[in-house]
Formats: structure tokens, C-alpha cells, sequence
């Protein structure tokens, strides 16, 4: 049995009487006849059981992005019915105005829509339905929960695509300069033209001077149809909250910005989620890399366990034979020198280009710069130290040939695309 606020607040009134004649009868006699009241009422509402409903909830949505998911709600019974109904979610799913009243004839139905605006990234879970009947009076009720299972796929934010037409620029910028004067490992035959002074007599394409009777030189572009390997770190260090969420939301960004971008320059991209084994993978060709990706990261977590750095270089390994660009998005610090993942980027320099783009915490830059007291200097001092070794650690990899890109959590994700570039338009990829 419900008991409404209706009959609270008229076993409430009890206290009025009894205040003014001083009678204890007269309190417990109004109190019996509103329980009475409420009794009958609820053997009077409509039984729960006749009430069907069925959720209808959208396949996804990208965080802080708004949506809606749809109740409905038949009355499968011979009365009316009214009642009320609570389209419970998940906290995180931001789920309001969730709670619906409805008055139903006999076999009909309606449809109530849920607000959701989610806080977090991942699979939010729909909880039950909460169906509550009233009787005549609306003194009480009737109240069952329903399972109406449901679930929404809340995608990474992909905040950093507003970088993107920027990068296009350049990119189309590279494509053009490079067509007539970029020749190295990373470029590939692109139309011939008449030869005219200045030009590398080496690029003079004689079977085509034959055939035309006057001298033709061949000229390049940046080779496409390259391969990019994006490897994320989601193991200990990256659950790790630098500013308002953990490391591996910035490694997510930059990934799909570099997805995207590389899918526009023509590249195959692969995509890959590891710890100590794969949590996800993704792989396509134009611009369906970035749903596949997304979709592929939005339930990944970050694990307390370490990173099994061998594991990796054996997958990259087994699913590229040729040449490609290896971005290892993951936290350089200290722990890479007994973690192995200086060995494993000397491992795979060794046949591609290894790019390692790391999350730098603005609160070192913070603690750097406060001297108010002497803990602000201790912690400055700890703040030195910390960016030395994080640096040590960064020169380390480079010597080995790798690329490294140390950014703030918001310039991650272009600052990997402007290294990515550059490397594409030195012909290094």
C-alpha cells in the first residue's frame, strides 16, 4: 500500500481538535477514520499488474550533448486508471522530470519522454520503472517496481574536433607544396609535367619523355594509404584525474582528432585500448573511423593494473607488416624507465615511426611558481624535480628516434596533429 500526502496530512489535522478540546478520543477517532479511509481506498485502486510499459531509448549520444528516452505506458486492464510513473536512470545518465502522471481508459496508451543529459562517458543503465495506481480518493495507492531493461552508449565528448578544419588547412597546404618538391621515404608518384629549369634532373622521367618528344619530370606528394597505429595506455597511470577528469579523457581526445585527420589525409588508421591485454579495438578506412572509434572508447576504463608493454609490441607487430606511424598515447614519467616502455619504443623505432604523446598536469606549472611560504617552495622544489625527471625520460625517447609531445590536457590533441603533420610533410612517414 502508498500512502499519498493526502492522508498525512489529514491524520495531521487529528492534532486540531485535540488541541482545542483537549480530548485524545476525538484525535484517535479521526486518526481510525483516515487510515479506514485510506484502507478501502487502496483495495479500491486498480492493481499495478494491469499497467504495461516499454522504454524506448536512443542507440547513443556524445556527453554533454542532450537526449531524450521515451516511456509508454498502456493500460492493459477494463477501468481507468490513474496513477503515476518514475523513469529511473543511472545518477550519471542526468536523468530529470523522470517522474510522469497519467489518467488511462481501457487499452489506452501513452508516451512520456525523459530528459537525459549524462556526466559520464560509457554505458548508462536504465533502473526500474516505479508504477504507482491510485484509488477514488487519492488518500492511497497501489505501487510496484517494473524491469524495463535499457541502456545508452554516452560517447567521448570530441571536443577537440573543433581543431579539426584548421589541420585540414595545413594538410591540403602540405599536399600542394609538396607535390613539386617533396621527394623522400614518405612520398609517392603523383602526374608528370614539362621540365622546366631548377628542376632535379633525377626526377626526369625518360620513358615519358620519349613518348611525348619533349622532356617530362615526375613529381611526388605525401605517400597515402599509409598506416596509423594509435595505441592508448588505459592501465594505472592513466586513471590518474589531471584538472576535471582522468588522463586517459585527454588520450581519448587526441585520438579520435588524429583518427579523423589521418582519415582525411588518406591513411589507413587502427586503433587499440590496452593494459594488460586489449580492452578495445577499432579499424577502418574514411571518415567511419571516427564513429568506430568512438564507439569503441566509450565504455574503456581506466584498470589498476601496469601496462604489459611486450604484449603491445607483439600486437602492433602481428597486425602491421609494413612501415606505419605508431602513436603511443600513455604517461611519461619516472615509472617508464621499470615499466618497459623504453624498451618497447626501441623495439618498435626499429621498423616504424614512433610518435608518444604524454599528458602534462598544470598544477606543476602551479606549484612551480608559488613561493608565498615554505611549503609552497618545498612543493615548488618537488614540482622541479618531478619536470626534470619527466624530461630525462623525454630526451631518452627521443634519442632512440621516437617523437614526444608533452601538452596541457586541451592542447594534447592538436599538438599530436601538428607533430603528425610535420612528419607527414618531411616526407618521414
Amino acid at each position: 500500500m502508498h500512502i499519498t500526502g493526502w492522508t498525512v496530512a489529514l491524520a495531521a489535522l487529528g492534532a486540531v481538535p485535540a488541541a482545542l478540546t483537549q480530548s485524545r478520543v476525538v484525535a484517535w477517532l479521526w486518526v481510525i477514520g483516515v487510515v479506514v479511509l485510506a484502507l478501502v481506498d487502496t483495495w479500491l485502486a486498480p492493481p499495478t499488474h494491469t499497467i504495461g510499459v516499454r522504454r524506448e531509448a536512443p542507440g547513443s549520444v556524445r556527453l554533454t550533448q542532450a537526449t531524450t528516452t521515451r516511456l509508454v505506458v498502456a493500460n492493459l486492464g477494463r477501468r481507468r486508471v490513474r496513477g503515476a510513473v518514475r523513469d529511473a536512470w543511472q545518477p550519471s545518465a542526468g536523468a530529470s522530470d523522470d517522474r510522469h502522471a497519467f489518467s488511462l481508459a481501457p487499452g489506452e496508451a501513452e508516451t512520456f519522454r525523459t530528459p537525459l543529459t549524462p556526466t559520464r562517458r560509457g554505458d548508462r543503465q536504465a533502473g526500474p520503472v516505479t508504477v504507482r495506481t491510485f484509488g477514488p480518493l487519492r488518500l492511497a495507492g497501489r505501487q510496484r517496481s517494473v524491469e524495463a531493461p535499457a541502456h545508452l552508449r554516452v560517447l567521448p565528448e570530441f571536443a577537440s574536433r573543433r581543431h579539426l578544419p584548421s589541420r585540414l588547412v595545413r594538410l591540403r597546404e602540405i599536399d600542394g607544396r609538396t607535390a613539386v618538391r617533396l621527394k623522400g621515404a614518405g612520398a609517392e608518384f603523383d602526374s608528370l609535367r614539362d621540365y622546366v629549369i631548377g628542376d632535379d634532373v633525377r626526377t626526369i622521367d625518360w620513358r615519358g619523355t620519349a613518348r611525348r618528344g619533349e622532356v617530362v619530370v615526375r613529381t611526388y606528394r605525401p605517400e597515402r594509404d599509409r598506416r596509423v597505429v594509435i595505441a592508448l595506455d588505459s592501465a594505472r597511470l592513466s586513471a590518474a584525474r589531471v584538472g576535471d577528469a582522468p588522463r586517459l579523457d585527454a588520450s581519448i581526445e587526441a585520438a579520435l582528432l588524429l583518427a579523423a585527420l589521418a582519415a582525411h589525409a588518406g591513411d589507413r588508421v587502427q586503433a587499440t585500448a590496452f593494459d594488460r591485454a586489449e580492452q578495445a579495438r577499432a579499424a577502418s578506412t574514411g571518415s567511419r573511423i571516427v564513429a568506430s572509434l568512438a564507439d569503441a572508447l566509450a565504455a574503456v576504463e581506466p584498470s589498476l593494473l601496469e601496462p604489459d608493454w611486450p604484449a603491445l609490441v607483439r600486437l602492433v607487430e602481428s597486425r602491421v607488416s609494413q612501415r606505419s606511424l605508431v602513436v603511443l598515447l600513455t604517461t611519461v614519467d619516472t615509472s617508464a624507465m621499470d615499466s618497459g616502455l623504453i624498451e618497447a619504443v626501441a623495439a618498435l623505432q626499429r621498423r616504424h615511426q614512433v610518435l608518444v604523446g604524454s599528458v602534462d598536469d598544470p598544477e606543476l606549472g602551479a606549484m612551480l611558481a608559488a613561493r608565498d611560504d615554505a611549503d609552497a617552495a618545498y612543493g615548488a622544489g618537488a614540482a622541479a624535480r618531478a619536470m626534470l625527471e619527466r624530461d630525462a625520460v623525454a630526451t631518452r625517447l627521443r634519442q632512440l628516434g621516437a617523437e614526444v609531445v608533452l601538452a596541457l590536457p586541451d592542447d594534447l590533441a592538436p599538438a599530436v596533429c601538428d607533430r603528425y603533420l610535420a612528419l607527414k610533410a618531411a616526407g618521414r612517414l
